[in-house]
């Protein structure tokens, strides 16, 4: 039962008794969608707090003019996060609060790391997206829509195979896996079409997360269904025998696909605890895809919003690099960068171990683990960007350790400000968001990518390993090299590059922490995505599909007799 509490700071809340957490007071989607002039008739709802945005918004908004668009990055995050995302709702939540006109733009939670390690991924305390547990789960389906999509072009090729084959399809190099939403080590390698003759041709297999499928990277870069259907027909799904690439119009897939998805391509627009506009829609990894939200949700929230703020997953090293050099050549140009940063991952970077940096101080930890943040800063002045450093803020956090930043940060002439929106929602984020304002609007943008497209596969690679990740060499082994051999072949060179690479270093190797120098980045293969229009050099020990850890968080996640999802 809902029952009426309080208000907090000039919000209104109500308390769901069920399991004792607090929760926002919803509007109806169609009053969020008002406060920043989208039409009621522009919406198909998902009940009473979501709804699809219809891609004809686009051509109403055309002419208008951009809002400024806020990037919000991080260092290099512990496997518990950063608060990235709550930095990202709260601060937009923070513009609200002084009068802007503002939206944001995340990622879709996939159900891989919701069940595994990491949990939810709506923010946090008061400043998370709503109604989180849906957005959490199921949503509005559109996870699912991008599994079945892939997962018919890779029937049909075993469809074709099993029907004589008269492509020529070479088996032992069909390039498309299967994918599934969830993690499973036990089918990063599997052998499929066992059972006999009419159980189809035996071949080895592989399966990959749903959020490192190209179709979900297509649907996040594209601006419409024409569009994402040239780019799902230039897939390229496997060789023939001859050595010659085989693309995914080959099977007469395209329209069915795109079928598929034709929902799944418009935006999903629900709220914040404060009743913050919010797109929540695609769900690539930053660490194995390009890790940023969709295209049209950014085109949107730019044309309708004076300030616009999406993140990019995990450090500037990743999705940040990604958003620059992918996802900003389709015409966008960002204002500022904001580096979220917390106590406790410097002092990882600085040594300390995971359990003993939330209950220990250490000011040596802290000083030696700006080694990190300070190569973070630097990868945002490469690419000519004004930024703010935000440290998001713990109860346990203390002030001694806090000024060790803020003062180094002061050295560098670099705006600083405390963030503490997930215990006190907009309100703790002013000051965050006052900084922003008069950066914005006295710090002009000088934006430049870090590579140009002419450049060759192995010089955009190492142009990124050297000046992001600070890397000494890169080293390539004999199926990378045999990869890049076939990629210049077919005339697929001048596509950019998107690096599969762990989130958690610097370097590919994950226990190197702080600002690894003199190490080599491995590049074990090339990946294509030639529908998504980059490539995908696989480093480390990086994997494409996940496995569970020893105690997943799926044991703690049950339904109550109230049918309230608890344990998230």
């Amino acid at each position: 039962m809902l029952v009426n509490t309080k208000s907090y700071k000039n919000l209104n809340f109500i308390k769901l008794k069920t399991c004792a957490a607090i929760m926002p007071m919803l509007q109806p989607i169609e009053e969020i969608s008002k406060k920043i002039g989208i039409r009621e008739s522009e919406l198909i709802l998902y009940g009473k707090y979501k709804a699809k945005v219809r891609l004809d918004i686009l051509k109403r908004i055309k002419g208008r003019k951009n809002g400024k668009l806020i990037l919000v990055t991080t260092i290099n995050p512990t496997f518990e996060g950063e608060g990235k995302t709550t930095v990202t709702i709260g601060l937009a939540q923070a513009l609200a609060k002084m009068g802007k006109k503002v939206c944001l733009a995340i990622r879709e939670p996939s159900i891989a790391p919701l069940m595994g390690a990491k949990g939810g991924g709506t923010g946090g305390g008061r400043s998370k997206v709503e109604p989180s547990q849906d957005i959490n789960m199921h949503f509005t389906g559109d996870k699912y829509a991008v599994s079945i999509a892939h997962n018919l072009l890779s029937a049909l090729i075993d469809n074709h195979i099993f029907y004589g084959n008269s492509l020529g399809i070479d088996s032992r190099y069909i390039l498309w896996p299967r994918v599934i939403d969830i993690g499973d080590r036990n089918l990063r390698n599997v052998v499929v079409g066992l059972g006999g003759a009419k159980d189809g041709v035996p071949r080895e297999e592989r399966f990959s997360i749903t959020a490192a499928s190209e179709i979900m990277a297509i649907l996040c870069l594209s601006e419409g269904i024409e569009e994402m259907k040239e780019k799902i027909g230039r897939i390229i799904v496997a060789y023939s025998r001859d050595g010659e690439p085989i693309r995914a119009e080959k099977f007469k897939a395209v329209g069915a696909m795109a079928a598929l998805l034709k929902e799944a391509i418009m935006p999903n627009l629900v709220q914040t605890t404060e009743n913050v506009p919010a797109f929540v829609h695609g769900g690539p990894f930053a660490n194995i895809a390009h890790g940023s939200s969709s295209l049209i949700s950014a085109k949107i929230g730019l044309k309708l919003a004076d300030y616009f703020i999406t993140e990019a997953g995990f450090g500037t090293d990743l999705g940040a690099e990604k958003f620059f050099d992918i996802v900003c050549r389709h015409n966008l140009k960002p204002d500022i960068a904001i580096i979220v940063v917390s106590l406790k991952s410097l002092k990882w970077h600085g040594g300390m171990s995971i359990e003993d940096v939330k209950r220990k101080k250490s000011t040596k930890a802290v000083k030696k683990g700006l080694e990190n943040l300070e190569k973070h800063v630097e990868n945002i002045q490469i690419f000519g960007l004004p930024m703010i450093v935000a440290l998001n803020k713990f109860k346990e956090d203390s002030d001694e350790e806090i000024k060790i930043v803020e003062k180094f940060c002061k050295e560098r002439e670099i705006p600083f400000a405390i963030a503490e929106v997930y215990e006190e929602g907009g309100e703790g984020g002013i000051e965050l968001a006052g900084k922003v304002i008069d950066t914005i609007y006295n710090n002009k943008p000088k934006f430049r990518f870090l590579y140009e497209n002419d450049l060759s596969v192995k010089e955009k690679i190492e142009v990124i390993a050297e000046k992001i990740y600070g890397a000494e060499k890169v080293v390539y082994t004999l199926p990378a090299e045999d990869d890049i051999r076939k990629i210049n072949k077919i005339g697929l060179n001048e596509m950019q590059v998107c690096i599969a690479k762990t989130p958690y270093s610097l370097s590919d190797d994950a226990s190197l922490r702080g600002r690894p120098r003199n190490f080599k980045i491995t590049v074990k293969e090339v990946r294509l995505s030639a529908g998504a229009g980059f490539l995908v050099p696989v480093t480390g020990k990086i994997t494409t599909m996940p496995g569970l850890p020893l105690k997943p968080s799926a044991e703690n996640i049950d339904v109550d007799d109230k049918g309230n999802i608890i344990g998230i």
